[in-house]
């Protein structure tokens, strides 16, 4: 029994969390916050407004006052709240600021310079980087990767290599990239504006070859580095010759592949890198500005803006259904009624934004047919399986829909994520069976996740799915994907999180789908998830994990406690039959003393993952609803 105050405290508090997401509802019933990035992709922005001609010195004043606001101690800008300086984004944030006037006498530019320095510069910055700094003439070309576009047309079996063998934000990246590194076009500035002295030592004296030891070391990263090494020596040598017999057929395929992608609303790939390079490509291949291939990226880029009176910053993408499908699944489970008019709102635009044409993913599955959902308001050729899963929950546990339409909805979503599972029994996020990891040793991706193999986070999603649908863990895809998630535990209890941070959110989503399609929980890998969690509690109560536990493990489920991070273990323990006990009312106490005023909590911190290690998110309504699901799952146990 618990205490009447505590009682009351969660009444009360459930009420003001769930008066606060209705009311941030939108009259067409979905929600969406900021999905807020790192500086890079504003410095980025600022960058690209420059290549295209496009400068607006009223917007460039107010990102400089943003990128000046995010600038840290030391001097470097980071990629996630509290984290270290990171070189890249402390060049581009440099550069972008000199671009817009600011004086590399200014002490902000002091300080960045002083950082590149220690940290090595431009040479030791990641290839996109460098590829930006060459469209300036402030790096060579030939310091950067090869990627000849002439892979446009290498068959789809081929073993070592081809568009359909990277992740789908990779794909969208690339391509148009290969007409950007194949024309290689440099926009020279004006002497004053170059970054000359960023560099530790002259560039003429600086050597732009590709480290060969891999960082951590394995003999077989050795081999697959140094393999990549050479073939991207061989390429460069590839495309000093004037005369490539294939080079025209294959920028006709890149141009084709992207005319195709561009025609659709929302923006190619629906993120920032690919709509920018996706400008950049257009114009090279002679449209002009004002042609609407290149105007609608422009529109979408411009739509991704977070502006008020004296900042402005950009997003990556917006995330309006996977904000609308969590808001709706925590409204549920605080204990709203199933039928309540938000929650049939919600759930028809939902409905609404189902994907039925074909994309990217049907060349690995070509018999199954399209029902996902995407992430973003429109990205039709590339749904992804962990908004398809929280969306067809969402519909499941609403009630009051129009029947056939509901019904034929959840039965073409059910459809394709079982058509996407992986031959090794897990999903991914966009694509099935993208796990050819040897080519994250290619020099061009150094930044570790060009492909998109089964995650942990996104099979206990596929499972909790099939149970809240009725299905049982002796069904054959159920089986699978326990077959993988026992063989991807980690050994001392946790599932890593890909898609968000970091174990805490890997072992919140894997123990959910483990209780709803009826795993015995007294297993004792269960169990050793749950001591886990509880082993990582923080002394007041709450739960914390830093983004640089994907560099290092032993800092794994540590870090300052935060509102949604201590929701997922509360999840977590609650889905492993933890509904009381000390570890679970310490964290409700925090909870409820993190509460603010209006209802709503708040993360300090960064709680999403794009790309583990070096590009990080924060989903600012995280702290909105999985604190609510968290306090509403908790009263449904003590009742």
């Amino acid at each position: 029994m618990l205490p009447s105050a505590l009682v009351t405290g969660l009444r009360e508090a459930i009420e003001r969390a769930r008066a606060w997401l209705l009311a941030h509802q939108a009259a067409d019933g979905h929600w969406v916050g900021e999905l807020e990035a790192n500086t890079t992709i504003t410095s980025e922005s600022l960058l690209l407004c420059h290549l295209i001609d496009r400068v607006d010195r009223r917007k460039e004043a107010k990102a400089v006052r943003y990128l000046r606001r995010r600038q840290i101690a030391d001097g470097g800008f980071n990629l996630f709240e509290g984290g270290p300086a990171n070189l890249s984004a402390t060049i581009k944030a440099y550069f972008a600021m000199k671009l817009a006037g600011v004086s590399p006498d200014d002490p902000a530019l002091v300080a960045a310079r002083q950082r590149i320095h220690e940290m090595g510069g431009p040479v030791k910055a990641d290839v996109f980087t460098k590829i930006l700094l060459a469209l300036f003439g402030e790096y060579d070309w030939n310091g950067v990767p090869a990627m000849p576009v002439e892979v446009m047309l290498l068959p789809r079996p081929f073993f070592l290599f081809n568009i359909y063998e990277v992740s789908y934000w990779s794909r969208t990246v690339i391509v148009p990239l290969l007409i950007v590194m194949d024309r290689k076009p440099v926009k020279w500035l004006p002497p004053h504006l170059g970054l000359d002295e960023i560099w530790p030592e002259p560039r003429e004296q600086t050597s732009l070859r590709f480290p060969r030891m891999p960082e951590p070391f394995s003999w077989r990263k050795l081999f697959w580095k140094n393999f990549f090494i050479a073939v991207d020596d061989g390429l460069k040598i590839w495309e000093r010759f004037t005369t490539r017999p294939l080079r025209k057929r294959a920028v006709e395929a890149a141009r084709a592949w992207l005319e195709e992608r561009l025609a659709v609303p929302g923006g190619l790939g629906g993120i920032y890198p690919a709509m920018a390079n996706s400008i950049l490509a257009m114009r090279l291949l002679g449209y002009p500005d004002d042609h609407p291939l290149v105007m609608g990226q422009i529109k979408e880029i411009e739509a991704l803006a977070v502006e008020d009176d004296d900042e402005i910053h950009y997003q990556p993408c917006p995330s309006p259904v996977w904000d609308t499908a969590l808001a709706v699944n925590g409204l549920v489970e605080s204990g709203l009624e199933p039928d309540h008019p938000a929650l049939r709102r919600a759930s028809e635009w939902l409905i609404e934004r189902q994907v039925l044409v074909t994309g990217d993913w049907q060349v690995k599955r070509p018999h199954v047919q399209p029902g996902g959902w995407a992430f973003q308001y429109r990205n039709d050729f590339y749904p992804d399986l962990d908004d398809t899963a929280m969306v067809l929950m969402a519909l499941e546990k609403v009630r009051g829909l129009g029947g056939e339409a509901a019904q034929a909805a959840k039965e073409r979503g059910l459809g394709w994520l079982l058509g996407m599972q992986g031959e090794d029994g897990g999903w991914a996020s966009f694509d099935a069976d993208n796990n050819r990891l040897y080519l994250n040793n290619i020099p061009f991706a150094d930044h570790g996740a060009l492909t998109d193999p089964s995650t942990e986070d996104l099979t206990g999603r596929g499972l909790e799915l099939l149970g809240t649908l009725g299905y049982g863990k002796d069904f054959e895809p159920a089986q699978r994907a326990l077959h993988f998630l026992r063989h991807t535990q980690r050994h001392d209890g946790p599932w890593e999180g890909r898609w968000g941070v970091n174990y805490v959110y890997g072992t919140w989503s894997v123990l959910r789908g483990l209780a709803a399609i009826g795993e015995d929980l007294r297993h004792e890998y269960v169990q050793r998830a749950v001591r886990w969690i509880e082993r990582h509690q923080n002394k007041d109560g709450g739960w914390g994990e830093t983004c640089e536990s994907y560099d290092d493990p032993e800092v794994a489920g540590i870090g300052e406690s935060t509102p949604s991070q201590t929701a997922w273990a509360l999840l977590a323990l609650f889905a492993a039959g933890r509904a009381s006990g000390p570890a679970v009312e310490r964290g409700i106490e925090y909870l409820l003393r993190a509460q603010r005023p209006d209802g709503s909590w708040e993360d300090r911190f960064w709680n999403g993952t794009g790309f583990p290690r070096v590009f990080f998110l924060k989903y600012h309504l995280y702290a909105k609803y999985f604190p609510l699901w968290a306090l509403g799952v908790y009263r449904s146990a003590q009742a």
